[in-house]
């Protein structure tokens, strides 16, 4: 079975406007039906899949682990399925992680420093005819002097096409992920970095707020990694601890790549001083699909928070306290004072009485 496809739009301006709309084949889903990658659009279609070598037959992708110096020949197999002869550009480039979390590849006016420079093809473009299949031979060359750990891109098919209508170039690209683990010293680690704390609170005075943690992922190693990702609030001491839900696996970053977390977690007690908890489970896959969790990575920041409202109502509650105090002290005084004065009365009419 063949991985299915992943759709994506770019553009750029140039003397026309150009539309990339790009297909890469990616590793199979699991649930999801799987087959060769297909571009179709009106009268022109045509598919990519792996050829079927000592390497496999039906790989999702191009999964390869090579020695710096290394070579591997393999190939690409086009099929048109239209009715009109095709005539394909063949070229590779490197991958990136987009804002979305999905593997794209550099368009063709960007350079590439590794797959994308290391994979050459046998031609740098193949003719079809209608119903017919070509085999595109390409070759993967480490330098003697590549670093070790994973490196992602993919070779690609395009057909360029005027867009009167629209007056653009729309370029359609049909591909096939590669995915290189050059041998060495494999240094899998991920960094949790800029990790801060916000919160949201309410005017009841004892009512609970909401928290936001925001941090950046980076892949700080050699390694291809996702990880499972987990967080949480708490006071002082670690009182009160709140744990956000479920939070979704980050996607799987390249080496030097970032990737921005945000976390809401609710009903926080805004306990003067909280303490914002990111903790990462780091996923290393290899080359048979099977993963394993890495040592735990987790990091804390901490912010101020005043309860403003509880603070209002405690002042509240002193000042009428206060005050109810200094009543009672001024009315006792005043009780006093009168007791005093009708002592003070009695005894003078008593020495008033006794001199008559």
């Amino acid at each position: 079975m063949h991985a299915p496809t992943t759709r994506w739009t770019t553009r750029t301006t140039t003397l026309l406007r150009t539309t990339a709309l790009s297909l890469l084949a990616a590793l199979a889903v699991v649930g999801v039906s799987a087959g060769p990658a297909v571009a179709a659009d009106g009268d022109v279609a045509w598919t990519v899949r792996t050829d079927s070598n000592s390497y496999g037959a039906n790989r999702s992708s191009f999964s390869y682990t090579v020695n710096p110096g290394g070579t591997i020949e393999d190939g690409m197999v086009v099929a048109n399925r239209g009715p009109v002869p095709l005539n394909l550009t063949v070229y590779a480039a490197d991958g990136f992680t987009t804002d979305a979390g999905q593997l794209d590849l550099l368009t063709r006016d960007k350079k590439s420093v590794a797959i994308g420079a290391w994979v050459k093809s046998g031609t740098g473009s193949v003719t079809i005819a209608p119903g017919k299949t070509a085999t595109v031979p390409f070759t993967v060359s480490v330098p003697a002097n590549a670093t070790p750990g994973d490196y992602v891109g993919g070779i690609l098919t395009s057909l360029t096409q005027p867009d009167q209508a629209e007056g653009i170039n729309v370029d359609r690209r049909l591909g096939i992920r590669i995915k290189l683990r050059v041998g060495g010293a494999l240094k899998p680690s991920l960094a949790i970095e800029d990790l801060h704390v916000d919160y949201d609170g309410t005017w009841n005075p004892f009512g609970r707020g909401d928290a936001t943690i925001t941090y950046k992922i980076h892949n700080s190693g050699n390694a291809a990694l996702s990880s499972k990702q987990q967080a949480s609030v708490s006071g002082p001491f670690g009182l009160l601890r709140t744990k956000a839900g479920d939070v979704p696996k980050s996607p799987e970053l390249l080496p030097g790549e970032s990737w921005t977390v945000t976390v809401g977690v609710k009903d926080v007690s805004p306990l003067f001083r909280l303490a914002g908890t990111a903790t990462l489970t780091p996923l290393l896959s290899d080359a048979s699909g099977s993963v394993t969790p890495l040592d735990e990575v987790t990091d804390t920041a901490h912010t101020w928070v005043v309860p403003w409202a509880l603070l209002l109502l405690v002042v509240v509650l002193v000042a009428i306290a206060v005050v109810a105090i200094r009543l009672a002290r001024r009315n006792r005084t005043a009780r006093k004072q009168r007791e005093d004065a009708r002592v003070q009365e009695a005894v003078a009419q008593a020495l008033r009485g006794g001199n008559a």
